[in-house]
């Protein structure tokens, strides 16, 4: 029997001819096929299937405005998939009602559409004409009135507005007092941001709108704890007029 050549190499009993390993870009492939069918049925899901349609609008931080009013301006399009609801738009239709300061939009996986919105406060009045407008904080007018309501000071100005220096002065004056000065003003002008006068009941339940009052000379918007805390004790000597526009030295006349 003749030998076997060195270079012959032997192979194990039943072992056949192996077949070649498979290419790693078939698995890469495969796998990325399956990725990409996983989005796209996600995709599918949010964009067009009913799954995740706007369902029902909710409104909440209203107490003036109407819900009813909110979903009517809003005009959410009932039915949509969320991630193609325009929720900027929403916003903004709904910040143009007067009474909203502000609003945001939120879209919940039930298919609620969460309308969240803050409504102007007042803080004074303005009267133009025969007509009385409630003021906010940042000196808008959003809303007229049929009456003076008795708890809030009038505000004068030459040019009443958000963007007016002295509104926006005399209104961060106002909204800065402690609440028992607060109380007493009855009306607040300026005519400069560095001018802003009080009128105040006159200690007996009168009212400062009707020229009874008396009268604090302000001044500018600095300084506003000092001037109040030396106002206390001022208020409780006779006069008319009393100055803290000058913390340091005031007076009474």
């Amino acid at each position: 029997m003749a030998a076997r050549s060195s270079t012959e190499v032997a192979q194990p009993l039943g072992s056949g001819r192996s077949s070649p390993a498979r290419p790693q870009w078939l698995l890469w492939l495969g796998a990325g096929m399956v990725v990409l069918s996983l989005v796209g049925g996600v995709a599918w899901a949010l964009l067009v299937s009913s799954w995740f349609d706007a369902r029902s609008v909710q409104v909440a931080g209203n107490k003036e405005v109407p819900a009813d009013v909110v979903r009517a301006v809003a005009a959410v399009p009932l039915g949509t998939p969320m991630l193609r609801l325009d929720t900027t738009a929403i916003e903004r239709r709904v910040a143009a009602v007067p009474r909203v300061a502000s609003v945001q939009v939120r879209c919940r996986v039930d298919g609620t559409v969460r309308i969240e919105l803050t409504e102007r406060t007042p803080v004074a009045v303005v009267r133009r004409g025969n007509s009385v407008h409630l003021i906010d904080a940042t000196g808008t007018d959003y809303t007229a009135v049929p009456a003076e309501p008795p708890y809030l000071p009038e505000l004068r100005s030459d040019r009443v507005g958000p963007r007016d220096p002295a509104t926006v002065a005399a209104l961060t004056v106002l909204t800065g007092l402690p609440q028992w000065l607060r109380d007493q003003v009855r009306s607040i002008a300026a005519n400069s941001p560095a001018n802003v006068v009080l009128r105040l009941d006159n200690g007996r339940g009168g009212n400062g709108r009707s020229g009874n009052g008396r009268e604090v000379r302000w001044g500018g918007v600095e300084d506003g704890e000092r001037k109040a805390a030396v106002l206390g004790p001022l208020l409780t000597q006779p006069g008319r007029v009393y100055d803290v526009s000058s913390p340091a030295l005031p007076t009474i006349a």
